[in-house]
């Protein structure tokens, strides 16, 4: 499931940002570009993380950004931004963040496969270390319907 949401194009290597915001604009960018989520969703994880602390620093250097679905998902998407250097999310137990999964998902269920998905990848080192060691998105989303696959079987 998750490799379905997932493509080169919402994939971004090495981006820098000057601070927590900067990294979910960069993030959020290409899910606006492809259509998946509107300007408005991006603002509105924001907005939430000014209403509610970094909720979505989910393990240690991983944020899962997005927004309550009536922001603006547009269809089930999942975006992967690496930063570098780390930014700060203002998480004491989980900062800095190197990793921004962005996630467009229309309704409260379509998503949850892809979650259970997610969480699988994020418990293997060697997920972190193709995120780090990329030099293209193509070779991440390799390494997801490889190891994906995998665990279907």
């Amino acid at each position: 499931m998750i490799e379905k949401m997932m493509n080169p194009a919402l994939t971004q290597l090495n981006v820098v940002a000057s601070d927590w915001r900067d990294a979910i604009h960069k993030a959020g960018a290409p899910l606006v570009k492809a259509g998946a989520v509107s300007q408005n969703y991006v603002e509105e994880i924001i907005h939430s993380v000014e209403q509610y602390g970094p909720y979505f620093v989910i393990a240690p250097h991983v944020a899962l950004a997005h927004a309550p679905s009536d922001a603006g998902a547009q269809h089930l998407a999942m975006g992967i931004t690496t930063l570098k250097p780390a930014v700060v999310f203002n998480n004491p137990d989980n900062d800095p963040v190197k990793y921004v999964f962005t996630l467009s998902a229309p309704d409260s269920n379509s998503h949850l496969k892809a979650m259970q998905e997610l969480v699988e990848l994020l418990s293997a080192d060697s997920f972190y270390q193709i995120l780090d060691q990329a030099q293209s998105p193509d070779e991440i989303m390799q390494y997801v319907q490889e190891n994906v696959a995998a665990e279907k079987e």
